[in-house]
């Protein structure tokens, strides 16, 4: 006898029945008050008349499907697979896309194992991506490369679900047969995006690989050429780079587009996720912008669900996995506080508190080098060769940087750094040969005003990372960050004021969401005595040196620049 059907038909008691819900049905777009019987972690019937072994009264609020994140770097949050979980699943989150390319920079195969073990049976779904470009591009230097041969394997042993972002936009659009060869080896898979301000025929080469989704559109125009021309949209709302309220308005427009739009994370913090939460807050933001409530729902349930075509969930309809949450009040409004969460059909997370049903540990790969090549005092000295030279350029609150030409400040015929008009000099330093090699740059917007700030999250190839008002407090944030195997560091002068280790990959931490967060804000805190003022200065620093975002950037290669096909002089 088929168990499902039979609870369905009202047979056999379900095993749990939610009572007196009121429905949000993404499918209808309004609401409906019924009751849900769960059997089998599946959804067996909506209606009246189910029984059950457990029974739930909802007291007429509202039960929405449990939300899904379309694309989020859990490396990002320097919490472990599991500790992200625990604190997205009290959220209202079931699922989310994730893009591994962090930790495949740092530890290669190992990492990406490392995260697939560590992600099981936990109380929200990860599906990973095959990191399409590791590294990013040729002008950063990863653990090792992952070419195509690598990505099929994932697939073959069904360490990934979907074909990770393709950063390398430029490769694609050229016709190159390594980028080709990746999108090809993927099969038929869901092939995410990434193509920042690519528009016009340019845009016709990159989609014409099967491609199909995108999440660094800042410009309005840009999202809308995009979704006519078959893109599906991933709005990013993260941490540090905000594009929601700016392009929520494609949806407005015509809210027939949220069946192809989705919100997404892409880069959030423990802190973040701590004070703010997850993608209910995404809901709040939409909801207190003025988007429908249904229409916001959609994006962050039936609508990343169709694009990865997890077919199981996305809504709330029978035969669909039991993976619902339910709010506090009976209808979606502006507070969307999350009371109690579902996970294929067991209570997982009730007020702020998730219950651990995974208590395995998971250790994870070392950092197999050792940094002993730290440059000395003297190498990172700039000597003035030019009378104007570039500087990276800071835009807060969005991923983008400027390609600034500046006069230098020189001092015994070196260029120095410049505090009083925020310009700071950046050091990135390769850490996963132990090559000694280093590029050295300018950097304003930042903030240092003294000190140095370090990190080796180093966005994608995850170098260390340094930058400063003056030379020795960034020797010191550099040992310091060798010496710890990676992490965060706040440094000036000789002393290191503030450390924060990071012992897997240099990217994750083994402790909770709170202990990271307070970890965090401790750094940050020290980085604001030297003058930083900006949110987030650890990840916005750690972006400057990702070679495949417009414009100017920083690797230990030195200056890049993806707009202009590589690396750039000093001097111009």
């Amino acid at each position: 006898m088929n168990k499902l059907a039979a609870c369905a038909r009202g047979d056999i008691p379900a095993e749990l029945v939610i009572h007196n819900a009121k429905i949000a049905n993404v499918y209808s777009l309004n609401y409906e008050t019924a009751d849900v019987a769960v059997y089998g972690g599946k959804i067996a019937g909506i209606g009246t008349g189910y029984n059950g072994d457990v029974n739930f009264d909802a007291e007429g609020r509202v039960l929405i499907p449990s939300m899904i994140d379309g694309h989020v770097h859990i490396e990002d949050t320097m919490m472990t697979p599991q500790n992200f979980a625990f604190t997205a699943a009290k959220r209202g989150t079931g699922t989310v896309l994730a893009d591994p390319h962090e930790i495949a920079n740092a530890l290669g195969i190992a990492g990406l194992e490392y995260m697939f073990r560590a992600s099981q049976g936990l109380p929200v779904d990860i599906f990973y991506g095959a990191p399409s470009c590791v590294p990013a591009s040729d002008l950063e230097t990863p653990y090792e490369e992952l070419d195509m041969n690598a990505l099929k394997s994932m697939f073959d042993r069904h360490l990934a679900q979907h074909l990770g972002e393709m950063m390398n936009f430029p490769a694609v659009i050229a016709g190159d047969a390594e980028a080709w060869g990746k999108i090809l080896a993927a099969g038929d898979v869901p092939l995410t995006g990434h193509a920042p301000g690519v528009t016009g025929k340019a845009l016709n080469a990159y989609l014409s690989s099967g491609i199909n989704s995108d999440h660094e559109c800042t410009d309005i125009n840009e999202a809308a050429e995009k979704l006519s021309r078959g893109m599906w949209l991933m709005i990013r709302e993260g941490a540090s780079f905000l594009d929601l309220k700016t392009l929520l308005p494609v949806v407005k427009v015509n809210p027939l587009n949220a069946a192809r739009c989705m919100v997404v994370s892409d880069d959030i913090t423990a802190r973040y996720l701590v004070e703010r939460g997850h993608m209910d807050e995404k809901m709040r933001i939409m909801l207190r912008d003025g988007l429908d409530a249904f229409t916001a729902l959609r994006m962050v349930t039936l609508s990343p669900a169709e694009y990865f075509r997890l077919w199981d969930r996305g809504g709330i309809a029978p035969g669909k996995i039991a993976d619902f949450a339910l709010l506090e009040g009976d209808v979606i409004d502006e507070a969307f506080r999350v009371c109690e969460v579902w996970k294929r059909g067991k209570l997982v997370a009730r007020d702020d508190d998730t219950f651990s049903i995974y208590d395995a540990e998971h250790a994870a790969p070392v950092q197999r080098v050792k940094v002993k090549k730290v440059p000395a005092l003297e190498q990172i000295r700039v000597r003035c060769t030019g009378e104007v030279m570039r500087a990276i350029g800071v835009k807060e609150g969005t991923v983008i940087t400027e390609t600034l030409e500046l006069k230098p400040k020189v001092e015994g015929g070196f260029v120095v750094p410049d505090p009083d008009n925020d310009l700071a000099k950046i050091v990135v330093l390769e850490r996963h040969r132990d090559t000694g090699r280093f590029g050295t740059g300018f950097v304003k917007g930042l903030g240092i005003r003294r000190g140095a700030v370090g990190s080796s999250v180093a966005h994608d190839a995850h170098n260390y990372v340094v930058a400063g008002a003056d030379d020795e407090s960034i020797i010191t944030a550099m040992k310091a960050l060798a010496e710890m195997g990676g992490g965060l560091v706040v440094s000036e002068g000789q002393e290191v004021m503030a450390s924060f280790a990071l012992p897997i990959g240099g990217l994750m931490s083994y402790l909770d969401a709170e202990s990271v967060s307070a970890e965090l804000a401790r750094m940050e805190d020290a980085a604001e005595s030297l003058g930083v003022r900006m949110p987030h200065p650890f990840m916005v620093l750690s972006f400057l040196c990702l070679s495949v975002i417009p414009e100017l950037r920083i690797t230990d290669l030195g200056y890049v620049d993806i707009t202009k096909f590589g690396k750039q002089s000093l001097f111009v």
